[in-house]
């Protein structure tokens, strides 16, 4: 799994279809960032943003874990036993949360936690507080690794295999800025994206559905099955304005440990780059396309120079499958490209006006942003 995805918006040396003003509506989905300190009952949720503005184990990845039987008392032994391993992170702009990666101190959390950040304080169960360092970054999966000044930590399980649907789970976090708060719930799906997301944030997509409460200040900590196992980081919620009840989402730990481990081997992490826009393919963008076509990913800029751009990919066509695999939603493509790699060459099958069009594209690592 080498995570990748298109530029979200046009930028040099990119064309644009005339009709790309046409936009999706998003869906707010709200990322998990908290107050420093809890807000009163007739406070607002300070530091709560959306998606639009922001966003080991030793088994394969892709298998599923057997589920295991709740019993009595569970819940209660899993937070005793999980809570030292699992930290308030508190910066200039707010707090979320994290989970000890290493015994040496480093901590793993999420990139929009600590983002615009160089240092930052981390405060663990026992009530100990001490000075951190952001060590590496990956905006692309919305993770990052801290130093914190400690030794001597609590390492979790990281379970590699993915939960099964309706197992049960556990969050431990800092939600508005209560510390070591659990809430529990279950699995409730798997390979989530959030619709909509596609155009302002590369990061959520493939990802694990709970209903174990998450909240603003939940972002970075701990999704834990019912054998003390860490599933997941904590990522987004969908707040209840949007109505809904209970949705929230977690980076699958196989995500997070195998970036974790290339942003310890080298500072950054590989991402494979088709060189594109997606945008969503609705009833209106394929009759000005003059396409009949009902699902698809359409294409609404290329950069000339990149992958897609070189292949003989436009503006304007529609991204019906890629290997086979059919792309409902712009999400369907960033998922699908996660699993591939920069020198990849994949398939697509493309609609352009009357043509039907096979197009392979060699896709590259992924550009450093400016």
């Amino acid at each position: 799994m080498k995570p990748s995805a298109s530029p979200t918006r046009p930028s040099a040396g990119f064309r644009t279809a005339p009709w790309c003003i046409l936009t999706a509506v998003i869906l707010a989905v709200a990322a998990c960032t908290g107050s420093p300190v809890p807000p009163g009952p007739s406070e607002s949720t300070a530091g709560a943003t959306s998606a639009a503005t922001t966003p080991g184990g030793t088994s394969t990845p892709n298998a599923e874990a057997p589920a295991a039987p709740d019993v009595a008392g569970g819940i209660t032994e899993i937070v005793e036993n999980l809570s030292p391993s699992v930290v308030t992170i508190f910066t200039d702009g707010g707090l979320g949360s994290g989970v000890v990666y290493s015994e040496d101190g480093l901590i793993l959390t999420n990139e929009h936690v600590i983002r615009g950040q160089t240092e930052v304080e981390v405060a663990f169960a026992d009530g100990q507080r001490v000075s951190g360092t952001v060590k590496a970054t990956d905006p692309v999966t919305d993770l990052a690794l801290v130093q914190a000044d400690r030794t001597g930590l609590p390492k979790p399980t990281y379970q590699t295999s993915l939960p099964k649907v309706g197992e049960g789970a556990v969050v431990l976090g800092s939600p508005l800025g209560f510390e070591n708060t659990a809430t529990a719930g279950i699995i409730s799906g798997l390979h989530r994206s959030i619709p909509g997301s596609a155009q302002n944030s590369l990061s959520l997509v493939d990802l694990i559905q709970t209903d174990a409460p998450i909240s603003p200040g939940n972002s970075g900590g701990a999704l834990i099955n019912m054998r003390g196992e860490v599933v997941g980081i904590s990522e987004a919620y969908i707040p209840p304005s949007s109505g809904a009840v209970a949705l929230g989402f977690a980076i699958p730990a196989a995500t997070a440990v195998e970036v974790a481990e290339e942003l310890l081997a080298d500072g950054s992490a590989e991402h494979a780059y088709v060189g594109l826009t997606p945008g969503e393919l609705t009833r209106q963008i394929a009759e000005q396309l003059g396409i009949d076509a009902s699902t698809g990913v359409v294409v609404l800029s290329v950069d000339d120079d990149g992958p897609a751009g070189t292949a003989g990919i436009r503006p304007g066509d529609v991204l019906e499958s890629m290997e086979g695999v059919d792309l409902a939603a712009p999400e369907k493509l960033l998922a699908e490209l996660r699993n591939r790699n920069p020198g990849d060459t994949v398939g697509f099958k493309v609609k352009r006006g009357d043509e039907s069009l096979d197009i392979k594209v060699e896709l590259t690592e992924r550009p450093v942003a400016p």
